[in-house]
């Protein structure tokens, strides 16, 4: 598995080294007349595709953090619910 794991990273690693020599022009980024920016291509596409993780992961973080406060809730709830009326606690204790 470890060595199916290096040679799928190693064409990753290559195809985005190939991807970087054939995009190394460079371009401008203008933001209206207050801004402009000169960069490889290679570089901008990094970084945005770098932003984009980072707002998907912050996306995740933050159902993650939802989710969690949630399940503390339901058990603290599920720790103070009354004994069923048999008698049996409502956890199976």
């Amino acid at each position: 598995m470890t060595f199916v794991r290096w040679v799928v990273l190693l064409i990753v690693f290559l195809a985005l080294l190939f991807l970087a020599l054939q995009n190394a022009d460079l371009v401008t980024v203008r933001f209206y007349h207050w801004f402009s920016w000169e960069a490889p291509l290679i570089l901008l596409l990094l970084i945005a595709f770098a932003l984009g993780v980072g707002a998907g992961l912050l996306a995740g973080l933050m159902r993650y953090v939802r989710v969690k406060r949630q399940l503390g809730r339901l058990r603290r709830e599920h720790r103070r619910a009354p004994v069923a009326s048999t008698g049996i606690p409502v956890d199976g204790a």
